[in-house]
């Protein structure tokens, strides 16, 4: 039974958001937590509006970037330090709503490895954002799901938690940024390992600039839809022939 969570938040120039998420985190979230915010280097100006509350929140913890600049890596980073077993990304521009994570928590300790916020499943939503973008991940998730039995409706959504045997299991390999989540995903499902997910609410940000580029990171995240089609229809092949002999 798990009893402690540790939630990573990477920022890059987050200070007009980053005290609304933490107070949506003190809001939302009854598990005992820490929580890990990491950056890339000393002028963010997300660290002095932490520095502000720092002393008064004894679960909070500012963590540079121990691999140099870029949202993988500080990621990888907030992963490495965590000193609970079950972890949680959390976006710093406050677009997935933290009502659920407590229920992700429980179905973690209901034996699940990896519990994902899922957007486009029965009562899930997104609100805002570009057009494109969603269509484009709402379409990689649902085909997966109905084609191929995926166990999860919404593959790219970053808001997932995970226990720590899964993200050490998984050799990572990718070199952009947010795909990580869904290599781990990936990887995880075709490695055995208990996946969920619930309901989320997602919405574009209200205040601050979007540091994600569709058109650059098309290629990364298709690389690992298309490693996932691949590898679920190979392991499929293999059990027909299998059945057949």
């Amino acid at each position: 039974m798990y009893t402690h969570l540790s939630i990573v938040i990477p920022v890059y120039n987050e200070g007009q958001n980053i005290l609304s998420t933490l107070s949506e985190l003190n809001r939302w979230v009854c598990v005992p937590h820490e929580v890990l915010i990491v950056y890339d280097f000393d002028e963010d100006d997300t660290i002095p509006a932490v520095k502000k509350i720092l002393s008064e929140q004894g679960h909070l913890r500012l963590i540079k970037n121990l691999y140099g600049r870029g949202v993988l890596k500080a990621i990888r980073t907030g992963f490495e330090s965590a000193r609970h077993d079950v972890i949680l990304m959390v976006m710093a521009d406050l677009s997935d709503h933290l009502s659920i994570v407590d229920g992700m928590f429980a179905k973690i300790n209901e034996g699940y490895d990896i519990v994902c916020g899922s957007r486009y499943m029965r009562d899930g939503r997104q609100i805002g954002g570009p057009v494109l973008k969603k269509l484009l991940s709402m379409c990689a998730g649902l085909s997966l799901r109905y084609l191929l039995q995926f166990p999860v409706h919404d593959l790219t959504n970053s808001f997932k938690m995970y226990t720590r045997k899964v993200v050490r299991d998984v050799q990572i390999e990718s070199t952009g940024g947010f795909e990580i989540g869904m290599e781990i995903l990936i990887k995880a499902h075709l490695k055995g390992y208990r996946i969920a997910e619930v309901p989320s609410i997602w919405k574009d940000r209200e205040v601050g600039k979007s540091n994600f580029r569709l058109l650059k990171w098309i290629p990364r995240y298709a690389y690992w839809y298309f490693f996932a089609v691949r590898n679920m229809l190979s392991t499929r092949l293999r059990g027909a022939f299998k059945c057949s002999d």
